[in-house]
């Protein structure tokens, strides 16, 4: 039987999964033996669907889904989802297009809480991530556009990059009762301000902070020694969870951006876990043993220094470390990007 599950835990999973109460406790042992990796994931941490393919997501059971422009433009450009944009364009002719765009991520997110028992991230365009008002102001229009469809405001995260003005925007939107997600997260200070300003949710990027790691090492990168635990990504999720948890800061820390399934199950006790659909079938599909990595009243017990942020502070921290800035600059172009090709979609369905 494996350690990291307790007897309760065990007998509850296998009543749940299977229906019946289970009074022979070898075959329960023999039911553990046969649990996957996103079982037994689930047992410690939240697990998330980061898709816009929503048909994707009832076969892994997420509580959870999170969504970006990028994604939402893979899937409008599949033949399932083509008549979800048309329809949208179609409803809504004549509008801002920057309106529009808000009405289709929240048809797709709609869809997606239909599946999903929780919650779901839509994100505010990122070419509005260094414009706080702009940003909060979107924020609200979105919330706004769901509750016209009868969805719960805690059922809805919005998704803001995690520059200052993006923190500031989100600390105003937690104010009026909407709850934030600050994503493009790459460094410990972006983590310290988020927890500075009470923000819902943060999402660090554990698999854009390896690549870096990875292509500014060039031949000299040992994969082994860089794997696991070790994994830069991993590390940097690690030092903020830690932080959150040792001076009790109640924002979540829901790791994001994954390459392998190393990377997750390093991170198995955090907050939450946003993983991709092919990297969850990895997970359903492999029954290697699984263990808490990261644990909070470990967390408490360490010793560590308290952190706090101005904007003058903030923003010499992140200048002072290249990966962040380089791969924040980069994740908000590339969303921009995304952003402006989905628009030319919505332009040629209208």
């Amino acid at each position: 039987m494996r350690a990291c599950h307790n007897g309760k835990q065990l007998y509850l999973h296998a009543v749940q999964k299977t229906g019946n109460c289970l009074t022979d406790y070898s075959k329960l042992a023999e039911y553990t033996l046969a649990m996957t990796q996103l079982d037994a994931l689930k047992q410690f941490t939240t697990v998330v669907a980061d898709t816009g393919d929503f048909k994707q997501l009832a076969q892994f059971k997420p509580q959870d889904a999170t969504t970006n422009p990028s994604l939402i433009l893979k899937a409008v450009q599949k033949p399932d989802y083509a008549p979800l944009l048309s329809a949208t364009v179609a409803r809504f002719k004549g509008r801002a297009m920057d309106e529009v765009m808000d009405r289709l991520l929240v048809r797709f997110g709609c869809e997606i809480l239909s599946i999903v028992p929780g919650r779901v991230s839509t994100e505010v365009d990122a070419r509005l991530s260094f414009d706080a008002a702009a940003t909060y102001s979107r924020g609200e229009r979105i919330i706004e556009l769901y509750q016209a469809e009868g969805v719960n405001i805690d059922r809805v995260l919005i998704k803001v990059a995690a520059t200052w003005e993006g923190i500031q925007a989100a600390q105003k939107l937690e104010q009026r009762g909407i709850h934030t997600n600050l994503t493009l997260l790459f460094s410990f200070c972006q983590a310290v301000a988020c927890g500075q300003a009470k923000v819902q949710l943060i999402s660090p990027f554990v698999g854009r902070i390896y690549d870096w790691y990875k292509k500014s090492a060039g031949a000299s990168w040992v994969e082994a020694d860089n794997a696991g635990a070790n994994d830069p990504g991993v590390k940097s999720v690690r030092e903020i969870y830690n932080h959150y948890k040792h001076f009790g800061i109640a924002t979540e820390v829901m790791g994001a951006s994954f390459r392998n399934l190393g990377q997750i199950t390093a991170l198995a006790g955090c907050d939450l876990l946003t993983i991709s659909p092919e990297l969850l079938a990895q997970l359903a599909g492999s029954d290697a043993p699984l263990v808490r990595a990261l644990d909070a009243t470990a967390a408490k017990a360490l010793d560590l220094p308290a952190v706090n942020f101005d904007e003058a502070g903030f923003r010499y921290a992140l200048n002072q470390d290249a990966m962040a800035t380089e791969k924040l600059a980069e994740g908000i172009r590339a969303f921009a990007a995304d952003a402006v090709k989905l628009e030319q979609l919505m332009l040629a369905a209208a």
